[in-house]
């Protein structure tokens, strides 16, 4: 029976695990269960106890050791999937609320009625359209110059007196001349008429009447020649004393009192500044856009934003020596003489321009699969309104938009990239509501 009990156990110890009881009773003795019968194996039966007997607790240090490399498996994994996953992968944060974006005063412009025009840039030096040069037309010393530089005269005001003593005398000895040819005049007269009434009584004859006739037609002549030096003598003594030929302003003293001038020696320059002219050299390929009449709007250095105003006067027929610019003169009122002579302005002249019409600056027009739009703000938001644009002229910084916005919307004009429609926004230095 032991032997039978033996093989039958050596046939099925994989049929199933050796179970330990935990009753010290039992210490001696495992307990097979097999397919069809349970066998009990003596603890005095040597070899099968040998075989078969498991220590007390061998079993529990054995799941101990099970359990710690469970334990070490799932770090080792943990690991591992640590090291495989992609770096580049960011970890989910939240998303903060995108903050609004400011804008600049300059960045929005509203939709206005304007004037759109096509303009030539200019630049040139300002002139007085009026100035001269005071020169004497009398030789003599200077007695006096009233004037200085900078000094506003009028018409006929003294500038410098030159010393008539000479000039004087001589046209007193006119003056006399005249009066002794009056005489001989006079006494040429008499005897005409008293040869005429003897001719007519036939006392005397007709040569000697006509002696008497051309006597008197001598002195008649010199007495004439003699009026006529003696007024040339007033004008030269009137001449000594220098005015002003026109109202303006004295930009150069060109004498001292005491200094001897001759006749066409220069005494002062004389400017009238409530004319201005404006000198522009134009390429000749813009000429035929230019006509007389058209207004020029430009700024000088020191006036800051002041404007001014001019229109084209004339046209140089021909071009500028080594150049191909053809120069223009533009007329420019200056009736608070703030324009100076030689002062350098920059602006442009008005070719082409149009009725008012509704436009926005050229910049806040944008481009998008064919369709055109602009980025509008009201009420802290970005909207984005399609629009129609009108005609425009060519180089003008607006153009026309016929449909799509109303007078008085404002639009931005500077780059905010794509997608902003619905986008927060406000305008720095503006109150928000």
């Amino acid at each position: 029976m032991k032997s039978n009990a033996r093989q039958q156990s050596a046939l099925e110890p994989t049929l199933a695990e050796p179970e330990v009881s935990a009753d010290p009773a039992l210490a001696g003795s495992v307990t097979r269960i097999g397919s069809a019968h349970t066998s009990t194996i003596d603890s005095d039966s040597n070899t099968e106890s040998e075989r078969w007997q498991v220590p007390a607790g061998e079993g529990q240090r054995s799941s101990t050791r099970i359990w710690v490399l469970l334990l070490l498996a799932v770090i080792a994994g943990v690991v591992a999937w640590i090291a495989m996953r992609d770096p580049a992968a960011p970890a989910p944060v939240a998303t903060p609320m995108a903050a609004p974006l400011e804008l600049a005063t300059v960045d929005v412009v509203a939709a206005q009625p304007r004037v759109l025009s096509r303009l030539l840039p200019l630049s040139g030096t300002m002139s007085p359209v009026v100035q001269a040069t005071v020169k004497s037309k009398v030789s003599g010393d200077v007695e006096q110059v009233t004037v200085r530089e900078g000094q506003d005269v009028s018409q006929g005001d003294v500038i410098a007196r030159i010393d008539t003593r000479n000039l004087q005398a001589q046209y007193d000895r006119e003056v006399a001349a005249v009066e002794k040819a009056r005489a001989d005049m006079e006494l040429a007269t008499l005897n005409r008429d008293k040869n005429r009434a003897l001719l007519e009584q036939h006392y005397i004859s007709q040569t000697t009447y006509d002696t008497t006739e051309s006597a008197y037609a001598a002195s008649v002549a010199s007495f004439k020649l003699a009026q006529a030096q003696a007024r040339m003598m007033k004008i030269n003594l009137d001449d000594a004393v220098i005015r002003a030929p026109f109202s303006g302003t004295v930009s150069k003293r060109l004498v001292q009192p005491g200094g001897k001038v001759s006749s066409d020696s220069e005494i002062v320059s004389l400017v009238d500044l409530r004319q201005m002219l404006l000198e522009a050299a134009v390429p000749a390929a813009e000429i035929p856009s230019v006509h007389i009449g058209q207004t020029a709007h430009f700024k000088v250095g020191g006036f800051g934003e002041r404007e001014f105003t001019g229109e084209v006067q004339r046209i140089n027929p021909v071009t500028t020596d080594g150049s191909r610019s053809i120069v223009i003169y533009i007329a420019v009122a200056n009736a608070d003489r703030a324009l100076k002579g030689g002062m350098f302005a920059q602006g442009q002249l008005t070719l082409e321009a149009t009725q008012p019409v509704l436009s926005v600056p050229r910049s806040a027009i944008r481009e998008d699969a064919g369709v055109t739009s602009v980025y509008t703000l009201a009420d802290g938001k970005i909207g984005r309104r399609e629009v129609k644009l009108g005609n425009s002229v060519p180089d003008s910084p607006f153009v026309e938009v016929r449909s799509g916005l109303s007078a008085g919307e404002r639009v931005i004009v500077t780059d905010i990239g794509d997608n902003k429609a619905g986008v927060s926004a406000f305008v720095r230095g503006e109150k928000t509501a």
